[in-house]
């Protein structure tokens, strides 16, 4: 809640070189020269020459230590080392991660059919020798839920090819609108979050919650997507895109539409949210609405914790416009000198140390009687109230609330870059200084101050959002904390995976026997990340007949039980490995300060990899057995972060499968060293095989449509952008394959479209978790090949990642899997409906007025409910 005053001067930070990619240093010669960017160097022509001892002695006679250095270049690995030179390159629009990039640009003619290669040639992450391999043997029959067997018996296995769907089909191509801009469908996805805020059957403060919720993910979009496009508009940089728009119609766009929902959140707020926390005694006054003893009582409040924080800064020619900080709440007060008569301006910061609503004195939240309800006031009111403390014997004209969105992008060259972890916590700091994109004011705010900060902002009308108080709704998670059961949902408490203990004890079981016994599938928040993962972790520390711990880390947190149990390991002698990604956005900093914990106690930290963030979800723990060592591992779709994993749905398998472990021991060593021909059997590693893997196996439904065999695609993902993947789509539905695609956010994609999409049905889910799990199901004429893992469908996940993708080979888990995926997409559930126009359309109800399954609520009922004894 407390942060530092993001406008002191910021101290250049000179930390010592602690670990750079496992040891590589800087070297820019060789890539200047590359024949190509894709080109994969040999290892006779790149592999620098290293002495012999002897020669060494001989040829450094006489050399100074600096000569010595010189005279041999440590390369450090570069994306092209290991980009795929068989297949075209896509551009990527998400174009935030990498400056240098042009994204935008139009790629539709980049997606044509992928042809899958050879299967000697297909090769994994690092030139891998072979991705997980089409299956072969047919797993053990599960019985299918009535919404499968209503899906595959619909005549598919009796049909012969003997006509082709496609044939008179205009071509793939003359659609030329098939794809839907990123930006625009990221903004329906924050229209639906505000829906569900609108959601009147929705507890009050979990609706208050979504509010603040649409403000925050609105701030991020600003901060980083908006703020790349009108980078590029200066620049020049405003190539077509996939969506057939250039970056000043996306502009024009999102500004339209964003000030229709900025004024939608804020009248739902002023005219039913408010008034119904009324109702219910939770009150936001103004200073009008205090009585005297309690006006007495704040004003108390305002000179002892208020007043001495404050700082206000005038403006004058002595003075110049002070840096606003991004997303600070900020007062524009208007001065008049009573002697001279002369107007001044003055900025006064709202300080963001301190709480945002202060609790009316006698108003507190009494815990007997919680019905009595509590009352607050925003603190700029106060602040505004008494400005004549912050400038005695002036005259106060007016004053304003306004909020700046500041472009806070991290830019990277880590090519160039001597450490990566120094170059990060360098461009940290100039991160909050970059340009302004964002004007947010009150709607009270007069014409010459509205004018004045634009200009002062070098702004544009068209940036200036006009509001009714209070701006920044992010506050009303303040009211959300406030602990009132009956107006939050119920309390719902995560329970110990299947197959990891008999029932529910305060003693945890042995995770590597259960382990031993059998795979386990782990879907969270309904089964409890602290006793499966968390416990696996902590048992994996404290067992000295473990040898061994790797793991990557994407995001967590400095006091999590999963950074202190790899501490205790190092600290045990094991041997601790970390794959720590600092290019986490806007968890940068907390990633470098933990990183730095860990590397004191010992662990072996990597930072990731020069152009590629690492964003698999891994674990591997290496165990002295009786009959040899052995490896146990988790692949999930979730960050190891025991906070979020309270809030996200995710997915993850635990298993000592040979061939699984051998995946991880090869990605692992790839990841901290270099190892470019490993091979891969039950995974898709990204950059290199999860785009050609997934596509091969759309075409093979194709293939068995045509042929006549049973053939649909089930697909649950975050995000749906990349257009090889969506053609590929296309051209299944063309030729009849059925497909479900269930997708929280972003989809480019069009569904129901005639003649393009008739057979694709997109469904969306919201609600008291965030769909975070991906899903990959293929029937394959029976033999269902199913995959989930940390990879999303969009050019940064496929291109400029490393994603991990595990094929699941278990019967009863793929049932399960295959079922989560098309129960979502059905109409039993709630859920939005991607139409062909493009737009969302919320479904609530069936055609008799009956509510539909909320598919959280079904999952946690059977979390409670489900006998835990077997698998």
């Amino acid at each position: 809640m407390t942060t530092p005053d993001s406008e002191a001067t910021p101290s250049t930070t000179s930390a010592p070189l602690a670990s750079f990619l496992g040891g590589w240093a800087r070297a820019q010669a060789r890539h200047a020269a590359a024949p190509g960017p894709a080109s994969v160097v040999s290892e006779e022509s790149d592999a620098p020459t290293i002495p012999s001892a002897a020669s060494a002695d001989s040829s450094g006679a006489g050399l100074s230590d600096q000569e010595i250095i010189e005279d041999h270049v440590i390369e450090s690995a570069d994306p092209r080392d290991f980009a795929d030179d068989a297949g075209p390159q896509y551009e990527d629009e998400d174009f935030d991660e990498d400056a240098s990039d042009p994204a935008g640009a139009d790629t539709t003619a980049a997606t044509a059919p992928v042809s899958p290669p050879d299967a000697n040639e297909q090769t994994g992450f690092l030139d891998a020798e072979d991705p997980a391999p089409l299956p072969n043997p047919k797993p053990t029959a599960v019985a299918p839920s009535p919404a499968e067997a209503s899906s595959d018996t619909d005549g598919s296995t009796g049909a012969a090819a003997a006509a082709n769907p496609e044939a008179d089909l205009p071509p793939l191509e003359s659609f030329t609108d098939r794809f839907a801009d990123r930006e625009l469908t990221w903004l329906d996805f924050n229209q639906r979050v505000l829906e569900q805020a609108e959601d009147q059957d929705l507890q009050l403060l979990e609706r208050a919650w979504f509010t603040a919720i649409f403000s925050s993910n609105l701030d991020e979009f600003y901060m980083v997507r908006v703020a790349g496009l009108m980078r590029r508009i200066k620049a020049g940089i405003t190539p077509v895109r996939a969506s057939g728009l250039d970056a000043h119609q996306v502009v024009a766009a999102i500004t339209e539409r964003t000030k229709e929902l900025m004024a939608r959140q804020a009248a739902l707020f002023q005219e039913d949210i408010r008034p119904k926390l009324a109702e219910h005694n939770i009150e936001i006054l103004t200073w009008e609405q205090l009585d005297p003893e309690q006006a007495e009582k704040i004003t108390r409040y305002f000179r002892h914790q208020i007043f001495p924080v404050l700082t206000p800064l005038a403006v004058d020619p002595s003075h110049p416009f002070p840096y606003i900080s991004g997303l600070s709440l900020n007062l524009a007060v208007l001065l008049r000198n009573p002697r001279s008569g002369k107007e001044h301006f003055a900025r006064v910061k709202v300080p963001q140390s301190l709480p945002r609503l202060i609790t009316v004195p006698g108003r507190e939240l009494d815990p007997k009687n919680k019905q009595a309800g509590t009352a607050f006031i925003p603190i700029e009111i106060v602040i505004a109230q008494h400005l004549d403390h912050l400038f005695p014997g002036m005259d106060i004209l007016e004053h304003h609330l306004f909020r700046v969105t500041r472009n806070e992008n991290l830019e990277v060259e880590e090519d160039d870059a001597e450490n990566l972890l120094t170059a990060m916590e360098k461009e940290l700091e100039r991160r909050r200084f970059g340009a302004s994109v964002r004007l947010e004011v009150e709607d009270t705010i007069s014409p010459f101050v509205r004018r004045y900060l634009v200009r002062a902002l070098s702004l544009r009308d068209d940036d200036v959002f006009e509001l009714p108080a209070p701006l920044d709704l992010t506050s009303l998670n303040e009211l959300h904390d406030l602990d009132i059961p009956e107006l939050k949902y119920p309390r719902f408490v995560p329970v110990t995976a299947a197959g990891l203990a008999p029932q529910e004890s305060s003693t945890p079981g042995d995770i590597f026997a259960a382990m031993r016994e059998h795979d386990v599938l782990l879907h969270h928040p309904y089964d409890s990340f602290s006793t499966s993962v968390q416990e696996f972790v902590s048992q994996a520390a404290a067992d000295p007949k473990v040898l061994a711990i790797k793991q990557t880390l994407y995001r967590t947190s400095g006091d999590s039980p999963i950074v202190d149990a790899l501490i205790e390991a190092a600290e045990a002698g094991k041997q601790v490995v970390a794959i720590v990604e600092i290019k986490a956005r806007f968890d940068e900093e907390n990633n470098i300060s933990w990183a730095r914990k860990l590397e004191r106690a010992g662990v072996h930290v990597v930072y990731g990899m020069v152009g590629l963030k690492t964003h698999c979800k891994l674990l591997l723990v290496v165990r002295q057995e009786s009959d040899g060592l052995r490896r146990y591992c988790h692949v999930g779709t979730g960050n190891y972060h025991p906070k979020t994993a309270r809030g996200y749905e995710d997915l993850g398998l635990l298993t000592c499968d040979r061939d699984v472990a051998q995946d991880l021991t090869a990605l692992f060593n790839q990841l901290s060293g270099y190892a470019p021909r490993a091979r891969f059997r039950r995974l898709l590693v990204a950059p290199r095989t999860v785009r050609d893997g997934l596509i091969e196996r759309i075409e093979r439904e194709i293939a068995n449509k045509r042929a006549g065999k049973p053939a649909w695609i089930r697909i649950k993902v975050n995000s749906i952008i990349d257009e090889a993947c969506i053609d590929a789509l296309y051209r299944a539905s063309r030729a009849g394959v059925d497909v479900d695609i269930v997708v929280r956010g972003i989809c480019g994609l069009r569904a129901g479209v005639p003649g393009l999409s008739e057979n694709i049905r997109v469904r969306s889910i919201l609600g008291r978790y965030l769909e975070h799990s991906r899903i990959y199901a293929f029937c394959n004429d029976g033999e269902t090949d199913l995959f989930i893992g940390s990879a999303d469908l969009m050019h940064r996940n496929l291109d400029r990642r490393v994603e991990a993708l595990v094929r699941i080979t278990d019967p009863v888990m793929i049932g399960q899997l295959e079922w989560l995926v098309t129960h979502a997409a059905s109409d039993a559930v709630s859920s939005w409906w991607l139409e062909p126009d493009g737009t969302w359309t919320r479904h609530t109800h069936d055609a008799e007025g009956n509510r539909l399954e909320d598919i959280q609520t079904t999952l946690m009922t059977w979390a409670r409910s489900r006998l835990r004894g077997g698998h």
